[in-house]
């Protein structure tokens, strides 16, 4: 008896949509919409609702004929929540399917290269989509958890790219995703490694690629600098970089690096210490973290910027000192 009215019920549907002219069907669902703002479907709110609330912001001009342009079409029960964008070509009849399919509104956030996690986490938090579970004053070991990752430092371990989610992502879940980014990445490029290259872990290939990030933004350039430090790591040379040191500044650093940083200890000064710093001190993108794993074979040694985004390469400390009197002094030899 139920399926037998089942059946009464779409028939009338389709009798009742199909009985309605194919000028009015075009005048009522196939108007173009508008610009403006999204349309939010809540959870637990009905088909019957939704077509109100159309009507109400002018999108469609009539409820019931959109209710049995859903009913005959199968869409009513599929509408899922979340908010869906209007557009000028976009129809009420392309409205509905669209919520019917769940296509909502994706909204993006890059994370750049060369960022710090502190970064990250203030963008994160000032991110109009996102909502934030956390406090913003969290630590890193109580975000880190929160990720599902205790116990690992959060500098260096999300993959700088564009995600997109939809309004009332978590930030705890955006930073899960760029996480499993970066490792997916990591993995990837630690499999691939060159043959003996001084680092012992993929963790290690991540901070070494963490400098790289810092020290220079030319594509070109990146294998190079990856020679250059992976040849004094195999030499017991120290890295001597300046960003590290004002890694390890932290708050201290106002932008003018002098003589006494370089001297003043800090776990990450690479002018006082052998090694890779212990962590990371950026976020560090996929070319960096491959340079890293694959450096370009040559015999510099030293390198210094010539002021224009580029730097000079020296073999020698004699020649690294020309350089630096030519681009650092403005002095000829």
């Amino acid at each position: 008896m139920l399926a037998a009215c089942l059946v009464a019920g779409l028939a009338g549907a389709g009798w009742l949509w199909h009985g309605i002219g194919r000028i009015e069907q075009q005048a009522l669902l196939e108007r173009p919409g508008i610009n403006g703002e999204p349309v939010v479907v809540t959870a637990g709110q009905s088909f019957a609702e939704v077509a109100d609330a159309l009507v109400a912001r002018g999108l469609i001009d009539n409820a019931f004929t959109l209710r049995l342009y859903a009913r005959w079409h199968d869409l009513a029960a599929r509408i899922q929540p979340g908010e869906y964008a209007l557009e000028p070509a976009l129809a009420g009849a392309g409205l509905i399917q669209r919520m019917a399919r769940g296509e909502v509104i994706q909204y993006p956030f890059t994370l750049i290269e060369g960022w710090t996690f502190r970064e990250l986490w203030a963008r994160l938090r000032e991110h109009p989509a996102v909502v934030s579970t956390l406090p913003a004053d969290a630590s890193d070991r109580a975000i880190m958890a929160a990720i599902g990752r205790p116990g690992v430092a959060p500098e260096g371990r999300f993959l700088p790219e564009t995600y997109h989610f939809p309004r009332g992502t978590r930030d705890v879940d955006v930073l899960r995703r760029a996480n499993r980014a970066l490792e997916r990445e990591l993995k990837a490029a630690w499999a691939e490694r060159a043959d003996g290259i001084p680092l012992a872990t993929p963790d290690e290939a991540l901070i070494l690629a963490s400098i790289i990030e810092k020290e220079t933004g030319v594509a070109g350039e990146r294998r190079r600098i990856a020679g250059v430090f992976t040849r004094r790591l195999v030499r017991g040379m120290r890295l001597q970089t300046d960003p590290t040191v004002i890694y390890g500044l932290g708050e201290e650093f106002d932008g003018d690096l002098v003589r006494e940083h370089l001297r003043r200890d800090t776990p990450f000064n690479t002018y006082t210490r052998h090694g890779l710093p212990p962590t990371p001190i950026a976020l560090a993108g996929a070319a960096a973290i491959r340079a890293a794993v694959d450096p370009a074979p040559g015999d510099a040694l030293f390198f210094v910027s010539r002021n224009d985004g580029t730097h000079q390469f020296s073999a020698t400390l004699e020649e690294h000192n020309r350089a630096v009197r030519r681009f650092q002094l403005g002095l000829e030899d």
